[in-house]
């Protein structure tokens, strides 16, 4: 039986982060989850979107691009001056 694409999970630090997803989308990942508890141990379907994302910005070959040119990291919010971010809590005055 072949693998699956996402190996067994790290232990790292995490962040917590809300996102909204289409249904469809939701119940793939749910038969993500249950494929990959099946195959290595229980996790839930949330525990594997970071992963999953991570593992596409590394795959991301325009991504690595822009990253390389911009001499190996681009700056948070670079895309996105001070003045039109907010961080969370910020408010304007």
């Amino acid at each position: 039986m072949s693998q699956l694409r996402l190996s067994p999970l790290p232990k790292v630090g995490v962040v917590r982060l809300t996102i909204t997803l289409p249904e469809p989308l939701k119940e793939e990942l749910d038969q993500y989850a249950a494929e990959h508890s099946r195959l290595y141990e229980p996790v839930e379907t949330a525990a594997l979107i970071p992963h999953m994302l991570e593992a596409f910005i590394r795959s991301d070959r325009g991504w690595r691009s822009r990253k390389a040119k911009s001499g190996g990291a681009l700056q948070r919010g670079a895309a996105f001056p001070a003045s039109s971010a907010k961080r969370s809590g910020e408010t304007s005055s």
